[in-house]
């Protein structure tokens, strides 16, 4: 069961790693992006404005996970089905920002579903181990 609490921790890495990105085009934009760090959203590179989506929907797809894998630490889920779930949220989010990063819409979609159902499986499975 400490995956779930692991997959949480990862989770919350990912979160930043498209921010990096966005920090990375702000160095190369200059010094004056740092006092107005919003303002300069216009000036950013295609692949850095994608990258701040990313970063955006991360925080977004994390409540929800966050709640579903802590549910299912909590209700004692543990089975093989949770830890792939809690697995394929994580590798699904991390494919997720590069793909979103690198502008390839199809799969970005596909890797978004991907995490959706992780989620919504560990739920599901915490309230079938609530209920037993």
């Amino acid at each position: 069961m400490i995956i779930f609490l692991y997959s949480i921790a990862a989770a919350v890495v990912l979160i930043y790693m498209p921010f990096l990105v966005v920090a990375y085009a702000r160095m190369r934009i200059g010094k004056e992006m740092f006092s107005t760090p919003r303002a300069m959203f216009d000036k950013l590179p295609p692949y850095a404005q994608r990258a701040t989506w990313a970063h955006q929907n991360t925080f977004e797809a994390f409540m929800v996970f966050a709640a579903a894998a802590l549910m299912a630490y909590v209700t004692g889920v543990n089975s093989f089905t949770g830890q792939i779930a809690a697995i394929a949220f994580v590798v699904a989010r991390f494919l997720y920002s590069i793909f979103y990063i690198l502008n390839i819409p199809l799969l970005r979609s596909l890797m978004f579903a991907s995490g959706m159902v992780g989620s919504i499986t560990l739920i599901f499975l915490s309230i079938m181990q609530a209920t037993n």
